[in-house]
């Protein structure tokens, strides 16, 4: 009974993290909705495109907070006999969502980039300088707000990559802004519209292929399977270990099928104990739901 309850440890520890990362995204979904509103205002009074393109950037983080909000709440909806695995797989599904909604948002920033770099228009540097200060200090809080747990989630990380890289952008845009309203090279605010594309597009790309590995069920990057080979074949009674297919149920939890051959002096109470430990053993390898088929060393399977 002591072991069953150190193996679920983990993850009711996790199960509070994630209670407590919800008012990090409320409170960033509020902050930076506001900034929108102020940056939209802004930059249509300015004539600047940095501005407008950083306030349509920063909408769809806002919707993405939203996204991976209602995930975290769909994925603690308990499993029933249509969805036995409950809605976990909703927080794959977000971040996928997520980083494809970036890609959008670059492809819309290029391509009004190129026509204000064909046609400059004037823009008032020291309110862009302003605008995007306020982004710094808002964005900049709302990612410090996700640094502690961005390794626990992909939602969790790449909202704060998402944060990181809008402060960057911020400080990149008030530079444009002091260099216009001293220079007057107004082609400057197409230019930083291009800088922007290329931090948005650096911060999704891992995001991107993250998620599509994790929505074809492919092994997460958090998961060494030969490590897991290595560490069940050392397990005492264990012969080795096939047949293993290794999948997300949600960004956070992995779940493992396999067929492990055992010793076949073992008998039924002996087999039991084997599976318990290495369920127990999985959890240090990042697996959290295990399925273990036992086969005796004499089976004719080619790799017994």
């Amino acid at each position: 009974m002591h072991d069953h309850d150190h193996r679920e440890h983990p993850h009711e520890h996790h199960v509070t993290s994630l209670k407590n990362i919800s008012a990090a995204f409320i409170t960033g979904i509020i902050l930076n909705l506001s900034f929108v509103c102020i940056e939209i205002v802004a930059g249509l009074f300015t004539n600047s495109l940095a501005l407008l393109a950083d306030a349509g950037h920063n909408f769809m983080d806002v919707i993405s907070l939203i996204l991976a909000l209602l995930a975290f709440k769909l994925s603690k909806v308990k499993p029933n006999e249509r969805y036995t695995y409950g809605y976990q797989k909703t927080t794959i599904i977000v971040a996928l969502i997520n980083a494809l909604l970036l890609l959008v948002a670059i492809g819309s920033i290029g391509l009004e980039a190129t026509k204000r770099l064909a046609n400059p228009q004037p823009a008032i540097g020291t309110t862009m300088a302003m605008v995007a200060g306020i982004g710094i200090l808002i964005n900049g809080v709302t990612a410090f707000f996700f640094y502690r747990d961005k390794e626990k989630d992909l939602n969790i990380k790449g909202a704060y990559l998402h944060l990181l890289a809008d402060a960057l952008v911020s400080v990149a845009v008030v530079i444009t802004g002091v260099l216009i309203h001293f220079t007057k090279l107004y082609w400057l605010d197409g230019v930083i519209s291009y800088i922007i594309i290329l931090v948005i597009f650096i911060s999704t790309w891992k995001l991107l292929k993250n998620t599509l590995r994790l929505s074809v069920d492919g092994v997460p990057k958090n998961v060494d399977v030969e490590k897991i080979k290595e560490a069940v074949s050392k397990t005492n009674g264990v012969i080795n270990i096939h047949h293993i297919h290794i999948w997300a149920m949600s960004t956070t939890q992995n779940a493992l099928t396999a067929h492990v051959v055992v010793e076949k002096t073992l008998n039924f109470h002996e087999v039991e104990e084997i599976k318990h430990q290495l369920k127990h053993l999985l959890e240090h390898h990042q697996i959290h739901h295990a399925t273990l088929e036992t086969e005796q060393e004499d089976c004719e399977h080619p790799d017994c």
